[in-house]
């Protein structure tokens, strides 16, 4: 498969980045796990979408047909819709109403499908509107900016849990695996990576890459060698090509 995409920094305080982009064929390629809550519109054979996409607990394989086009908006981490339970998001897809060709359905009201350029005023309507809510001790605490003692490990885990959908352990661990995998690419060799990484031996870095990414440390690093990457390589001017 052949995946073109456009990504960009947002000026919403919600949102992580927002990424356009098309399927040149069909294929169905690794895709790695994911801690962010994702809104994405999708059109295909002349048909409109707009999904609530949870988080991914582990790697898998997503399947995309030729002349698909897509739209990804990544929420910051904490940011969440109170009014939806976050658990019943993990590992999953919720596929909105259609009000109209041009508009959708959430909580009640119709909303117009956002586009690249516009879709940081479209978050930041949703916050004003209580659509959306962003928990700022979710940032705080996976920065090390909790003054110890703050709050209860209970509390902590609650928050998570309402914000996330996950344990702050669960992103952790795949924050971890984001680092080892980006070690590997940069040439670092798989046992200097265990210890830069923090795992306990080789095996435990293979399991969390597995889990996390969907390829050994050997299979990363051997795509790095060969100029590909584990995921895509950059082509010109902030357009990227997936293969």
């Amino acid at each position: 498969m052949t995946f073109v995409t456009e990504t960009r920094a947002s000026d919403s305080p919600y949102v992580e980045s927002v990424t356009a982009g098309w399927s040149v064929s069909s294929g169905a390629p690794i895709r790695p796990a994911e801690t962010h809550w994702h809104m994405i519109l999708t059109r295909h054979d002349g048909g409109t979408q707009f999904l609530i996409a949870g988080p991914l607990t582990s790697s898998g394989v997503v399947e995309y047909g030729a002349g698909a086009e897509l739209l990804w908006i990544k929420l910051r981490l904490g940011t969440f819709m109170p009014h939806l339970p976050p658990r019943t998001f993990v590992n999953a897809e919720t596929l909105l109403p259609d009000a109209s060709s041009r508009a959708f359905w959430l909580k009640g009201s119709a909303w117009e499908f956002p586009t690249y350029e516009n879709t940081d005023d479209f978050v930041n309507r949703l916050m004003r509107e209580g659509i959306l809510q962003h928990d700022p001790l979710i940032g705080a605490a996976l920065d090390g900016r909790l003054q110890p003692g703050s709050l209860s490990p209970r509390t902590l885990r609650h928050r998570f849990l309402q914000a996330t959908g996950q344990t702050q352990g669960q992103i952790v661990q795949f924050e971890r695996a984001q680092r080892a995998a980006a070690l590997l690419q940069s040439g670092v060799s798989i046992l200097d990576t265990v210890e830069e990484a923090g795992y306990f031996d080789q095996p435990h870095l293979t399991r969390s890459l597995k889990q996390f990414i969907g390829y050994t440390p050997a299979q990363i690093a051997r795509l790095a060698m060969a100029g590909v990457g584990a995921t895509h390589r950059r082509i010109a001017d902030g357009v990227e090509i997936e293969a």
